[in-house]
């Protein structure tokens, strides 16, 4: 073991990672991949973006994770209509004590699902880049600080889908990682079709982790240890996007130093104090992916996605991890 974190608590946060995984399987069939991608970016403390078609079990994902935990959960409808106020709160007047009150919006909570995101117009998207950034919002000039732990669990359809708003680049790099969920194999969408009662509030789930164990296991991925080969393997492969013809820009530096914080929490998931090159190369799309646009123009996001995701994968066949 290293001196960063003891045997103990690689041990503590395994059998609480186990204790989510188990309870989430329970409703998520066939999705162990998914899953597992989804406690490495709770214990990285990042936020998740799922973007799939309608109706592929997005916000029954969303609903498992929270469920889980023992953590306040809230949910935001996106729609057109809807207001940045209408996320963060807004002060409202007091008359009993003559001043100006903060009601407190739906984004203060530990765990928000943002449903539906890219329904909402640009404007109230951008509500949300200063408290995934900072975990705070500010309303008339004072900050008030959301939950913590703090993770938006945001759900979209394919952005050529009428009446949707693509989010900006800005608000997409906040995002630690996007993920597709895809069709179930046939043998566990039967089983969905022989079990799956009622909607949302069925999902009859018992926390099995606590607030405290969750900023435990948060804390605990930055003293994951990280050899030098594997840091300059990141940079690596982030230095290479800068470089490629067919990216607009390459990956920033908080896409380099997101890549590294996810490996150091699938290693800690996976119950090791170290990262191995693999833990890099399996995430480099869900971290990457989502922050890099094509130099040429095409308007079908599914060809985007692909077209990115192709040169992603010849970056690292071409760049090769240390032994």
């Amino acid at each position: 073991m290293s001196d960063f974190v003891q045997a103990g608590q690689i041990t503590e946060a395994k059998a609480a990672v186990e204790r989510l995984r188990a309870n989430m399987r329970l409703t998520i069939r066939g999705k162990d991949d998914i899953v597992e991608q989804v406690l490495v970016c709770l214990a990285a403390g990042g936020h998740l973006l799922i973007e799939d078609l309608p109706g592929v079990g997005k916000t029954t994902l969303a609903y498992s994770l929270a469920r889980s935990m023992d953590c306040a959960f809230s949910r935001i409808q996106f729609t057109s209509d809807l207001l940045p106020s209408d996320v963060t709160g807004v002060a409202i007047y007091d008359e009993t004590v003559k001043e100006f009150v903060f009601k407190k919006g739906p984004v203060i909570a530990n765990v928000v699902l943002a449903y539906e995101i890219n329904r909402a117009t640009p404007k109230t998207q951008s509500a949300l880049l200063e408290v995934m950034d900072r975990a705070r919002v500010t309303v008339d000039g004072e900050a008030h600080a959301v939950g913590s732990p703090f993770m938006v669990f945001a759900t979209q359809n394919p952005v050529d889908y009428e009446g949707t708003f693509p989010l900006p680049e800005s608000q997409m790099d906040r995002f630690l990682m996007r993920l597709q969920m895809g069709y179930p194999r046939a043998a566990d969408e039967l089983e969905i079709l022989r079990s799956q009662r009622g909607g949302y509030d069925a999902i009859a789930l018992n926390p099995v982790v606590t607030r405290g164990d969750v900023l435990k296991l948060q804390t605990l991925v930055h003293q994951v240890f990280v050899e030098e080969s594997v840091l300059e393997f990141i940079l690596k492969l982030v230095a290479a996007t800068r470089t490629e013809a067919e990216f607009r820009a390459g990956a920033s530096v908080r896409a380099g130093i997101a890549l590294r914080t996810a490996a150091q929490a699938r290693a800690l998931v996976l119950g090791r104090d170290f990262v191995l090159p693999e833990d890099v190369t399996e995430l480099t799309g869900a971290i990457l992916a989502h922050r890099l646009a094509l130099a040429r123009q095409t308007s079908d996001a599914l060809e985007v996605r692909r077209a990115v995701n192709a040169v992603l994968k010849r970056i690292l066949a071409a760049i090769p991890a240390p032994a």
